[in-house]
């Protein structure tokens, strides 16, 4: 990332398919203070005093979260997930859910992490730090399969490991842009079920999707074995930092009491930043509010731009790279419905080079998609986001990539 970073600061014209982050066009600063004033008005219409209410702005705040309640609704509403407020911890981002959640199930170093491969880089990352070993399992561009998941699960036992879940993103993944079918989230269950694993599923793009999404994992889950992290990034705004671990699972602690995941990873979280920012989990639950707690209509128009953007990317490169074209060079690309992100696979080597020879002379960014292998691979394909972009940049942009791949694709 700090090579993109390098590489977008060095080349400032150049239009840039590489950051994942929403458009700026729906934010509006004054919004803050409506979505402020909402809570603030939900909190005496509970019957809080002037009292309470200041000290749940100014204070530190609960370590799992000031507002389980309005998410836990949320949740209800939008995804199906019913289950109690003190199953949920309310974090810095999603970011700070993954390493809560890898810390809390990772005991010893026998204890391994699968993770979809190709991945998104937070959660290795959040592995790296915490010394926990991660396994790949091949995302194929048919989908996940339960069989790799099973061999993996089976070669690492017998390597005497204990893998202890499964980092998934069903829905318009982080970095593919691919969308889990139905009997494969079945397929998945089952299979954490029967071998004693988790899944860690982590939602950041459905609702910033267009049309209905398929079912969570955590909604059909009935044995208890999804934890499901959600983030207010993408569909409230960055700048909060807040998101959430639902976390239902009963164990048991050192002192050999039962409880509930969720309040291991909030004595985890006492470690390591105390508690979420309270004016941050005010600003999200007043959107929240705002919007009778369903998410789906609160980011209606922002969805409806992304899929906007997603269809008129997919019909540019279809435009500057038509199919017999794209065959006879060995272009190919997914066609995902929503979500922020699309995988285009060339035939030549996708990496730091070629993307400072793409920037520097056709003057379009993207991101090499073997930052995304954990264990190697991803060498010949490309990931282009196209979320922050409008539709002149789009079709411009499309228009300098498909002129780099035909450069590229000659010299190689």
């Amino acid at each position: 990332m700090t090579f993109l970073n390098e590489v977008t600061h060095h080349f400032p014209d150049a239009i840039s398919f590489a950051p994942g982050r929403p458009y700026d066009g729906f934010f509006d600063t004054e919004q803050i203070f409506t979505y402020l004033r909402r809570y603030l008005d939900h909190l005496a219409a509970q019957g809080a005093t002037e009292q309470d209410i200041r000290t749940a702005m100014y204070q530190y705040g609960p370590t799992a979260g000031q507002i389980r309640e309005i998410v836990a609704d949320s949740l209800r509403k939008d995804e199906d997930i019913d289950v109690p407020p003190e199953s949920i911890v309310i974090t810095v981002g999603a970011q700070e859910a993954m390493l809560l959640v890898v810390r809390a199930l990772t005991a010893g170093p026998e204890d391994t992490l699968l993770v979809a491969s190709p991945c998104y880089v937070g959660i290795t990352g959040v592995a790296r730090l915490l010394g926990v070993p991660v396994t790949a399992v091949e995302e194929r561009e048919d989908g996940f399969s339960r069989a790799d998941l099973e061999a993996a699960i089976l070669r690492e036992r017998a390597r005497g490991r204990r893998p202890r879940a499964l980092y998934v993103i069903p829905d318009h993944s982080n970095p593919s842009g691919t969308t889990m079918d139905l009997p494969t989230r079945h397929a998945l269950l089952e299979a954490a079920e029967r071998h004693g694993i988790l899944l860690i599923e982590d939602s950041p793009y459905r609702r910033v999707s267009p049309g209905t999404p398929l079912p969570t994992l955590k909604s059909l889950d009935r044995a208890r074995r999804v934890v499901h992290l959600g983030s207010f990034a993408k569909t409230v705004f960055p700048g909060a930092r807040v998101g959430f671990a639902v976390a239902d699972q009963q164990v048991v602690d050192a002192e050999g009491r039962t409880g509930l995941l969720a309040a291991e990873l909030a004595k985890i979280k006492s470690m390591v930043t105390v508690n979420t920012s309270s004016l941050s989990q005010a600003a999200v639950a007043g959107a929240l509010l705002a919007g009778d707690g369903r998410l789906s209509e609160l980011n209606a128009e922002p969805a409806a731009y992304y899929g906007d953007a997603m269809r008129t990317t997919l019909r540019a490169l279809d435009a500057r790279l038509p199919e017999a074209r794209r065959t006879a060079l060995g272009v190919r690309w997914n066609e995902p419905t929503g979500g922020f992100f699309l995988t285009v696979h060339v035939p030549f080597r996708a990496d730091n080079a070629a993307l400072t020879r793409s920037a520097e002379e056709f003057g379009v960014i993207w991101t090499p998609m073997n930052y995304f292998y954990p264990q190697g691979g991803g060498h010949q394909a490309l990931r282009l986001s196209t979320s922050y972009l409008t539709t002149a940049d789009i079709e411009e942009g499309t228009e300098r990539l498909a002129r780099f791949i035909e450069s590229q694709a000659s010299a190689s």
